[in-house]
């Protein structure tokens, strides 16, 4: 099948530690369950590495020989044309939703990146919820399950929308991204409490930003953060790096 090509360029390339902890996440992922093949990526509020970590799963996926699709489904805020200088014009997630293109071939576009494919989040849209709440996204996702081994999909944050809960009820598991220092217990645990609402299975969190005193790339060249994570507050605990 012919899909449109685009052309992503990660600017924050990883260094060995980080590279090593997207392969513990990715085999955490991978051993979480045969039937978990929909999985979306939440957190409790903005800026928590989130997009990051969805791309760079759905990459090391692609690696291991999975076909991937990922899905940009924050129609709110997207940030993956700007973040990797995607130059080519698309049709998008809400374009699709809306009616305004018809078949899901149309929307789905071969990456740069081995095994990857993406559908980009298209032009904000005023009603997101109801829109990725209706059964058209549903039967979007089944239909991806018949071509695709795994479909990643980033979400909004759940602590500022409800977004990501009404997406869970098509998911078969959501992992959940927690900045150290910077989410409250409180907020993880309504976010988990969300999810759950709408039946999705809480498959792990990622602890995100955590400083061990290395220097890897941003802890070398900005003293600032490292690049591992480490095991969450609950579920499975997946490891991964930081990006900012």
């Amino acid at each position: 099948m012919a899909y449109k090509s685009i052309t992503l360029t990660d600017s924050n390339p990883g260094d060995y530690f980080y590279d090593e902890a997207m392969k513990t996440l990715r085999t955490n992922v991978q051993f979480s369950g045969k039937n978990n093949k929909v999985i979306l990526l939440t957190s409790g509020h903005g800026n928590e590495g989130k997009s990051d970590i969805s791309f760079n799963l759905a990459v090391e996926l692609g690696k291991a020989g999975k076909k991937v699709l990922l899905i940009d489904a924050d129609i709110r805020k997207s940030v993956y044309k700007e973040r990797y200088n995607i130059q080519e014009e698309t049709k998008g997630l809400s374009q699709y939703l809306s009616g305004q293109v018809e078949q899901i071939d149309e929307v789905v576009c071969k990456t740069n990146y081995e095994n990857v494919y993406m559908i980009l989040a298209g032009p904000y849209a005023p009603n997101p919820t109801e829109m990725l709440g209706d059964e058209l996204f549903g039967q979007l996702l089944k239909a991806a399950k018949q071509v695709f081994q795994y479909v990643i999909i980033d979400t909004p944050p759940l602590g500022i929308v409800v977004d990501a809960a009404v997406i869970g009820q098509y998911c078969d598991g959501a992992i959940i991204v927690v900045e150290k220092d910077s989410t409250s217990y409180r907020l993880c645990q309504k976010v988990k409490t969300q999810l759950e609402k709408s039946g999705c299975k809480i498959l792990g969190a990622v602890l995100n930003k955590v400083n061990h005193g290395g220097k890897g790339y941003y802890g070398g060249k900005y003293g600032r953060y490292s690049k591992y994570g480490k095991y969450g507050e609950y579920g499975s605990g997946y490891i991964n790096p930081e990006k900012k």
